[in-house]
């Protein structure tokens, strides 16, 4: 959720310094779809890793075992339509799937909660947004509330909730700097308040210097009239629910940095096509049950780095050139 919340806020502040708000939700769904795949009408991903080892260890003990995954594979679909909308509030609502599909090649011993890292786990959500725009201190600034649910195929296991509010401090042609908070509501989350730091600046000859702390951070250089190639690394969450009998509900949440090239391409106006490469390493990842903490895990999980390919299709009326 703050994932999607942080490219919410900080390309809706991005353009809150226009006169004229007609045209400011128009620019708004342009920088935000162009900055975040995620939040484009719609938006469709398939991710391949390589081959790669990981490292299980029971909570409280020393015990672990070392397994290979012979194949992992991803597929994710993004919606976001508008529902409502007045001169300072937007009410929208957002649709997520996610299927992670694992071949780990061999069977995991007891005593950890899964007998297999083999199999689907399918992920989804809906959501509802509420955005306001004001000028708080003579400086644009929006605030975001959102509620959603998510769950597996199966049923919907939790409420989520965020709050967040972000100040543009400086808007030049060159330069654009915001400063936010965001706080999730969520009993299980890692991090319950965070504070957001936006920097964008353009350089000559299509330059521009792109970071969102603590989200991403890129080097990106325009080419031709539609294409794009970005260099940085960006912060990723892979999550799913696992059933361990009847009575005992987990979820498999991690976290994990994808760093390499990203290449972007334009077609017919309207539909975008992304290609990524590169490296990704795993910053936490965890087992835990549902009615507990991240912090409070079964079982942790080590996997080694891996290189990843990810390959997109995007749909957004909204582009901006």
């Amino acid at each position: 959720m703050y994932k999607s919340t942080i490219g919410l806020l900080v390309c809706l502040s991005s353009f809150l310094g226009y006169a004229q708000q007609d045209s400011l939700t128009r620019k708004v769904k342009a920088a935000l779809a162009d900055k975040f795949p995620s939040t484009r009408v719609l938006n469709m991903e398939y991710k391949q890793l390589a081959p790669y080892n990981t490292t299980m260890r029971v909570a409280g003990s020393q015990e672990s075992q070392q397994y290979r995954i012979k194949q992992l594979e991803q597929f994710r679909f993004d919606g976001n339509f508008e529902l409502l909308k007045r001169r300072q509030w937007v009410l929208s609502t957002s649709l997520h799937y996610q299927l992670t599909s694992f071949n780990g090649g061999t069977a995991v011993q007891k005593p950890f909660v899964i007998n297999s890292f083999s199999g689907d786990f399918h992920y989804q959500s809906i959501g509802m947004n509420l955005t306001h725009f004001k000028r708080l201190f003579n400086k644009a600034a929006v605030f975001n509330a959102t509620i959603s649910v998510d769950g597996s195929e199966q049923h919907f296991e939790r409420v989520k909730g965020a709050l967040s509010g972000i100040l543009v401090v400086k808007h030049t042609v060159e330069t654009t700097i915001s400063l936010g908070v965001i706080a999730i509501i969520e009993p299980s989350v890692q991090v319950p308040v965070l504070p957001v730091f936006s920097y964008v600046r353009r350089f000559q000859n299509d330059w521009e210097l792109d970071m969102t702390l603590p989200q991403r951070i890129y080097l990106k250089k325009q080419f031709l009239e539609h294409s794009r190639l970005s260099l940085g690394s960006q912060l990723n969450k892979t999550s799913f629910y696992i059933y361990d009998n009847p009575a005992h509900t987990y979820e498999f949440r991690q976290l994990e940095i994808n760093s390499g090239l990203v290449y972007k391409r334009i077609f017919g106006g309207a539909f975008i096509g992304t290609l990524k490469a590169g490296m990704q390493n795993v910053f936490e990842s965890r087992i835990f049950e549902k009615e507990k903490s991240f912090k409070n895990y079964s079982v942790d999980n080590t996997p080694k780095p891996s290189f990843y390919i990810n390959a997109g299709v995007s749909f957004n009326p909204f582009y901006k050139k």
